[in-house]
């Protein structure tokens, strides 16, 4: 089989496209033959070895599939040959073939096809994980969702709106906020052009959000935690921005506030069965057709390096997907 393979750790202008032998399923595992796979912010890390863990070079990236079931390990579940599947595979997933344990298995709903299957599970996973078991959003109240127009922030703005509150959209220019206006939001806020601080205070009558979703840090982390109501609550997604914000106390004090970690991947882990539950509601608006993921590219599998870059820079909108057949 084929696979972009990371052989030592840079750039993903480093990344190769090789022929490789084919894993073989052990003890609870399934082989997916991978149909298309997602591209996530965590793959531009792992290549260049700052992710939380690090396979063993040389590896795959790719942490979310879909595809189709080829052959079933021992004890692998409920799983049968021919099942479509999503995956989430930490890594491999820019392959033809990887081998998945069955508990990181979900059936793809009938109504979504193999790219939006594999936009769907991390992002859509991380923002309602993040505003249900983190957040706790309310009806009514303010959701205010940094970096909109990525995979995770389009995600935070539709489900904000199914959970019934109302969402202020931020990115960093005019297009970008064409696309989260697009998706349900209420109201939006261009950062390159005004203080993200100011603007909160000017939307909200200075009352501030109820709920801030950011998955960039940075700067704009320090400007959007003075823009908490009281007993807000900010959520710490990520740092696609590159910076790691260090915060006051003070702030979180005077306003009565909780800042509030974000990080799914153990949540589904040690927490199946409400995972499974926020899942079943995902699919469930999703049938509906209140979420709508944003395919906004795909890429052939040995162009894998250039959309791992493309999302690096920040340059994309949405989702981006590399297709595997």
């Amino acid at each position: 089989m084929k696979a972009v393979l990371c052989k030592t750790l840079g750039p993903a202008r480093d990344l190769v496209l090789e022929d490789v032998a084919s894993p073989v399923p052990k003890k609870n595992e399934v082989l997916l033959d991978v149909q298309a796979a997602g591209v996530n912010f965590p793959d531009t890390l792992i290549i260049e070895g700052k992710y939380q863990f690090q396979p063993p070079l040389p590896f795959s990236p790719g942490g979310e599939a879909a595809g189709v079931i080829a052959a079933v390990g021992e004890h692998a579940g409920a799983f049968k040959v021919g099942d479509r599947v999503m995956a989430l595979t930490g890594w491999g997933a820019f392959a033809e073939q990887v081998a998945v344990p069955h508990y990181n298995l979900m059936p793809i709903p009938q109504s979504m096809d193999f790219a939006t299957a594999a936009a769907f599970g991390m992002t859509y996973g991380t923002s309602m994980h993040a505003l249900k078991q983190r957040g706790q959003l309310q009806p009514g109240e303010t959701l205010l969702v940094l970096g909109a127009s990525g995979g995770v922030g389009l995600a935070a703005v539709e489900i904000g709106k199914a959970m019934g509150a109302k969402v202020i959209a931020a990115a960093s220019s005019a297009e970008k906020l064409a696309v989260a206006k697009a998706a349900g939001a209420d109201e939006l806020i261009d950062y390159s052009q005004a203080s993200l601080k100011e603007e909160i205070k000017r939307l909200t009558g200075g009352q501030g959000v109820d709920v801030i979703y950011d998955p960039v840090g940075g700067q704009l982390f320090d400007q959007a935690v003075r823009g908490l109501a009281w007993q807000g609550r900010l959520l710490v997604v990520g740092f696609a921005s590159g910076n790691i914000p260090q915060m006051a106390a003070n702030l979180v004090l005077l306003k009565g506030a909780a800042v509030l970690g974000v990080f799914w991947g153990a949540f589904a882990q040690r927490q199946p069965q409400d995972n499974a539950a926020n899942f079943q509601q995902l699919f469930a608006w999703h049938a509906e057709g209140k979420l709508k993921p944003l395919v906004s590219q795909t890429y052939p599998l040995a162009e894998a390096g250039a959309a791992i870059e493309q999302l690096a820079q920040r340059k994309a909108v949405g989702k981006l997907v590399v297709l595997a057949k």
